[in-house]
């Protein structure tokens, strides 16, 4: 085998290795989850929307999902890495109910494993670009918690991802108590969600309520929220804004 020969074998071989690439950048993504405790377990709510960059290329995504008997996730973030982590959960969940031991994995346990899974591939460089938001019920004892891509986590009685963090955190701090009933909830959230399309460009008004308690899990379908635009800073944003067109 000449030189002229074993050229294109190492081409080859340098190109197979500059393919090996990490996600620089998110593509298909959601935005904003809103989840709260109320009296009977745990709410969560997000809108639909998966914006490709700008574009709000696509309206039906469900970014609520059910996690075995006693959990339910949100996420905002990289659509394909959220469907990752759901491959990833229903293996654990899968290999916690081949023990047939009459136990199961409750909402701690699976957002425990959440963090260090998203802190693991953060150590590697090779983040999975998502916010989750994880809640259950279970023995009585309600769980919420969030976990963003480097891991980072914390628990909380109310929590948020991506603009709702700034937008729905302080309408949560001032209006949330612990004896919420499932529509003061319902309705808190939907507060929340619309304050979110008012000034989020990458939400929209396709709304998914999910709630957990101890009899299970609902997702519920999504609708539409009523909204008013005749706000006079929405019908002269540049009013008074020297320099402006």
């Amino acid at each position: 085998m000449n030189v002229a020969d074993s050229a294109p074998a190492m081409n080859n071989l340098l190109a197979s290795n500059a393919d090996s690439q990490r996600t620089l950048y998110p593509y298909v993504t959601g935005t904003s989850v809103v989840g709260i405790k109320y009296k009977d377990g745990i709410l969560l709510a997000a809108d639909m929307g998966g914006s490709y960059g700008s574009t709000l290329r696509y309206k039906t995504v469900e970014r609520l999902k059910s996690v075995g008997k006693h959990s339910i996730i949100g996420a905002s973030g990289e659509i394909s890495d959220f469907q990752e982590i759901m491959r990833y959960l229903d293996e654990l969940i899968l290999y916690d109910n081949m023990w047939d031991d009459g136990n199961s994995l409750g909402p701690k346990e699976v957002h425990n494993y959440l963090t260090r899974v998203m802190y693991n591939r953060r150590n590697k460089f090779n983040p999975l670009w998502n916010s989750l938001v994880l809640g259950g019920v279970k023995n009585g004892q309600k769980h919420l918690g969030t976990v963003n891509m480097i891991g980072v986590h914390y628990e909380d009685n109310h929590v948020a991802t991506g603009f709702g963090n700034h937008l729905a955190r302080p309408i949560l701090r001032d209006e949330w108590h612990e004896n919420l009933t499932f529509e003061e909830g319902v309705k808190l959230l939907e507060k929340c969600m619309r304050v979110l399309l008012y000034r989020d460009r990458s939400a929209v008004n396709k709304l998914q309520i999910a709630r957990i308690t101890e009899d299970g899990v609902a997702v519920f379908p999504p609708y539409s929220l009523k909204t008013f635009w005749n706000f006079n800073a929405f019908q002269n944003p540049t009013v008074g804004a020297e320099g402006s067109w």
